[in-house]
């Protein structure tokens, strides 16, 4: 199984940082958030990772190589200025993930979310199975509920509101009306393909978060240090 870090971004709300960083290598408890990921990716059997890239990208790329360090193999997926959006740039990648499901993680995030479950959620061979969490205070009104495992959305009354952890498994047949290159936020194929039924979730309850400012940044370096 591979996985896919979203890294393309262009981190506004994380300026003057993002000026000359890229946000996956701003740095949290004394080391980049994109390398928190790789080294919890290898423990959980991971052995293959595609990142996409663009604003800085060759920044990304000099900084993890080929992935050798971290006893990963990774490939890159190169978007234009400006990036391809989220479901842009998985479509853009498809080539390079394969014909199996595979984990997408959001590479400005913190989250102690046990990737090993997405090797078993694969055999299951979803269309999308999100991981969400608790509302944080920047997004209170949430993005959906869950009628058990089942994704609805938040006006269906069927629980309360969660947020969408930047965390999923999905098969590359959902992405496969998304030609390459298009740019495409994620939110339309959740839509249609929730409104159909077929979209799959679970709530983690354990730690996340939105790495989104130099002070959610700020707050989880000094988490992660007194914890070390």
């Amino acid at each position: 199984m591979k996985a896919f870090i979203l890294a393309a971004g262009r981190g506004e709300r994380m300026r003057p940082l993002t000026d000359h960083t890229p946000k996956p290598l701003l740095c949290a408890g004394g080391k980049p958030l994109i390398v928190w990921h790789l080294e919890r990716l290898r423990e959980s059997g991971f052995r293959e990772v595609v990142i996409n890239l663009a604003h800085l990208g060759e920044q990304i790329e000099d900084a993890l190589g080929d992935g050798g360090r971290f006893g990963l193999a990774i490939r890159y997926s190169p978007e234009p200025p400006g990036a391809l959006e989220t479901a842009g740039g998985i479509a853009n990648a498809l080539e390079l993930l394969g014909k199996e499901p595979f984990l997408v993680v959001n590479g400005d995030v913190w989250c102690d979310w046990d990737f090993r479950r997405a090797h078993a959620l694969a055999e299951r061979q979803p269309q999308a199975h999100l991981v969400f969490v608790d509302n944080p205070p920047q997004h209170a009104s949430g993005d959906f509920c869950l009628d058990g495992s089942t994704v609805r959305y938040a006006s269906s009354g069927s629980g309360p509101t969660l947020t969408y952890a930047g965390t999923g498994v999905f098969s590359p047949s959902f992405f496969a009306d998304v030609a390459r290159g298009t740019v495409m936020k994620m939110r339309p194929l959740l839509d249609a393909a929730i409104a159909q039924g077929i979209v799959t979730g679970e709530h983690h309850a354990g730690r996340w978060v939105d790495v989104g400012t130099p002070e959610r940044l700020a707050e989880l370096d000094a988490q992660l240090k007194a914890h070390s």
